[in-house]
């Protein structure tokens, strides 16, 4: 047993009486009733080291116990390391040589797995050579069939820090930044290569960059960290813009709705169908997307976690020096597997590298909201003693399995924020070596027998397949159907949607047909007077892909009945789709807006939906909001409110193409490190940073904001009156006073831009300003607080 000395300086009566039955407890259980007698020696003792505490109290306060060096171990050994929820067991699918530093996997329709490699990323603490071509595809196949892969084959090669793929028709999307490419497969091999996106990837450094690449149920690929989303229609690919989302990794329920998160942030995600809702550039955020889905941010590693950036600032680590909250939360997963039984239904999961952990929530969906809770209090689904088992991303799979990919490795941070008590971390344990590792592992119910899927190619049995119990199936077998143009099964697919035998299966078939263009107006009518709510809410979101000059004033007319049944719930879907109408019968999509607007003046999520149908006129409408809606304290106008406020803000913005030939790279940093939180227009971005435009920390005292771009801003942060702190904001900035990516006249370049942009106007900053603060500075590790800086 341990004691926390400082914790008992003030409780000595209650410590007694704790340590006296603490040692008659211990021999009692030990060696019995006929021990009382030394027990009754040791109590003495007890009460003697009691006295000794105000000079232990005295003295310097011993550090925890050092963890142990981590040395890499083979994939036998670090499965003996995890501990699983019992039930449960890990069964490796692949392990190096076979593959190397993975961070993505896909299964095609024969079941082979398909796996990114990023070999390039951190070699070292500087990230030595990090921009070699040394990124690859491969596939992976189990030949005998004993659930190991055996054969790898090298699809793609020569990749510069590949970020994302995604397998489509006959071929794959690939992430290199800054670009997306599209190569077609020919017998294994890249064909012909199609650049779809020449700025995909082209903000923000390794950790900040557009990835993901999941197919939605609405036949649209998304990302994370990133507002574009991209579809296939024959030789052309559709670019349109959506909500921002997360930072590593994306995933989506049964209905199709997104989830992410962010480094600090259990789970994001959206309320509504992700196609909607993202029409007005000037409404920064739209109410019922990037909603905190699982307020709780609590980790429980199963080992010390010194190695984390951030283990010297106090409540980063406990008393046990393990990590207390996410700091490295990524590649969620929404489980839709069935092979784990109904308690697991669409549960997430939530892979934490720093903490060598996967966290599992369970979602409840009431109303709009979608709210999660952790699964367990004091333990994790999957957790592992080994420091390098380091899992970045989690997918479902074609036999019901839960995979989890593991980049194994010691370093994880990347280069730009990379702390100087990381950096000592990893040199003391050696964890920089070897960097050319890499697994593979599925989650599966002890005593499941679990095989290998491979997916039919007839249009019939693929169709009976939209009904499957596991959602990798029944998305597999949509995207075959539309990728495959199967016109042959449309027949089907409308006995499907007749039969309404299986929701899951009816929406499905319902996404095929719109995918196959194919889906009929009496359809979509049918849909949304469905008496399932689940029903009518995929069929009002299909209507901006279905609706034309012959068709809209139908959907017009039957979103005016649905207004009438006063649906609240459909009420912003309905708001969501008006923008559709808006083109064939401006005054038609008004009336149905007022009417919205005069029956859930109140509602955010209504409020928001109206408001995503103003792009450009906001103003004109917000002199006609009195006639609308008469309260003033009404959730839209104070939407609308924050919108015209900030298109005000933008018009009184500097000349940005002029700060840019000024600050030339400090233009560059800004949109490659700071954007990616701060946001373009400087006025933050919810959940992550907040706003520098008027910022008082950037106009105010130079050595203050030099202080805080070097080693840091931690803690609650007061911007223009308003203090920001978690979950609103990232609890952490980091520093990147240990980078040797910018030099001091790049940072002040950066500073100056920042100090001129938007409608700040304070005075430029000097390459020998920084490097005074650096000198002042040196040897300082933790960031600042705000009460610390003020009294500077």
């Amino acid at each position: 047993m341990k004691y926390n000395h400082a914790g008992l300086r003030n409780n000595k009566p209650e410590i007694l009486f704790f340590v006296i039955n603490s040692y008659k407890r211990s021999l009692i259980n030990e060696t019995g009733i006929e021990n009382m007698a030394k027990a009754g020696n040791l109590i003495l003792i007890g009460i003697f080291s009691l006295l000794l505490f105000p000079y232990c109290n005295n003295q310097k306060q011993q550090p925890a116990p050092e963890p142990e060096e981590s040395k890499m171990v083979s994939s036998e050994e670090s499965i003996s390391h995890m501990q699983a929820e019992p039930g449960f067991e890990i069964k490796l699918v692949a392990s190096e040589p076979l593959i190397s530093t993975p961070i993505a996997i896909s299964f095609d329709r024969k079941g082979r797995i398909w796996v990114l490699e990023m070999n390039g990323y951190m070699p070292d603490t500087l990230g030595t050579g990090e921009e070699k071509p040394s990124g690859k595809v491969v596939i992976l196949e189990d030949k005998n069939n004993d659930g190991l892969a055996d054969e790898r084959k090298v699809f793609l090669d020569s990749l510069r820090l590949p970020r994302a793929f995604c397998l489509i028709e006959n071929g794959i999307l690939v992430a290199e930044p800054p670009y997306l490419w599209y190569y077609d497969i020919v017998n294994d091999k890249p064909g012909k290569k199609i650049l779809v996106d020449d700025q995909y990837a082209d903000k923000g450094n390794v950790e900040h960059q557009p990835n993901g690449l999941v197919r939605a149920l609405d036949n649209w690929i998304y990302s994370a960290k990133c507002d574009k989303r991209f579809r296939k229609q024959g030789d052309r690919w559709l670019t349109e813009r959506t909500h921002f989302r997360g930072q590593w990794g994306i995933s989506q329920d049964n209905y199709g709705r997104l989830f992410y998160n962010d480094n600090s942030t259990n789970l994001l995600g959206d309320y509504f169908s992700p196609g909607l809702g993202a029409y007005n550039k000037n409404q920064k955020r739209v109410a019922g997307y990037l909603e905190k889905i699982v307020p709780d941010n609590r980790v429980y590693p199963a080992h010390a976690t010194t190695g984390v950036n951030r283990g010297y600032e106090p409540g980063v680590l406990n008393d046990s020096q393990r990590l207390v909250n996410f700091t490295a939360a990524c590649g969620p997963v929404i489980y839709r597997g069935a092979l784990f039984g109904s308690a697991y239904d669409q549960n997430a999961f939530v892979a934490e590298p720093a903490g060598n952990l996967v966290k599992r929530n369970i979602l409840n969906a009431e109303g709009y909201n979608i709210k999660g809770t952790q699964a367990y209090q004091g333990r994790e689904f999957l957790a592992s003693t080994d420091e390098r088992f380091r899992p970045v991303n989690l997918f479902n799979g074609p036999d019901g399995a839960l995979y989890v990919v593991d980049m194994y490795r010691g370093i994880i941070q990347h280069k730009t924020y990379i702390t100087s008590y990381l950096k000592k971390e990893i040199k003391k344990r050696e964890l920089t070596e070897p960097v050319s590792c890499g697994r593979i592992y599925r989650v599966i119910p002890k005593g499941k027998a679990v095989g290998s899927k491979e997916m039919p190619v007839n249009a019939a049995a693929l169709v009976n397949l939209l009904g499957d119990p596991n959602g990798w199936i029944r998305d597999k077998a949509q995207q075959m159907l539309v990728d495959g143009k199967s016109k042959e099964a449309i027949p089907a697919l409308r006995q499907v949607l007749e039969a309404k035998e299986n929701p899951l299966k009816v929406i499905h078939a319902f996404w095929t047909l719109e995918g196959l263009d194919a889906l009929e107006t009496t359809e979509v009518l049918s849909f949304l007077n469905d008496t399932s709510r689940v029903i009518r809410l995929q069929g009002l979101s299909v209507i901006p892909s279905v609706i034309g000059p012959s068709s809209y004033r139908q959907y017009a007319a039957a979103l005016e009945r649905m207004l009438l049944d006063n649906d609240s719930l459909a009420a912003p879907y309905i708001a969501f789709v008006c923008q559709s109408i808006r083109p064939f019968d401006n005054a038609y999509a008004d009336k149905l807006i007022n009417s919205i607007v005069s029956s859930h003046a109140d509602n955010r999520y209504v409020s928001a939906a109206v408001i995503s149908n103003w792009q450009g006129r906001e103003e004109a409408i917000g002199k006609q909001m009195p006639v609308l809606a008469s309260d003033t304290s009404s959730a839209i106008n104070n939407q609308l409110k924050q919108v015209l406020t900030d298109i005000v803000n933008i018009r009184k913005n500097n000349d940005q193409a002029a700060l840019k030939k000024k600050f030339p790279e400090g233009a560059v940093i800004f949109s490659a490190t700071c954007q990616t939180c701060h946001g373009a227009d400087g006025n933050g971005i919810a959940s992550l940073a907040p706003p520098l435009n008027k910022s008082e920390w950037v106009n105010g005292d130079k050595q203050n904001l030099i202080s805080i771009v070097l080693y840091g801003l931690t803690g609650p942060v007061e911007v223009d009156g308003h203090v920001y702190k978690a979950p609103e904001i990232t609890a952490h900035m980091p520093g990147i006073v240990n980078t040797k990516e910018f030099s001091d006249a790049d940072i002040a370049q950066l500073l100056s831009y920042v100090r001129k942009c938007w409608q700040n106007n304070a005075g430029k900053i000097t390459e020998q300003e920084i490097t005074a603060v650096r000198t002042k500075l040196k040897g300082r590790e933790r960031p600042f607080t705000m009460e610390e800086l003020r009294k500077k």
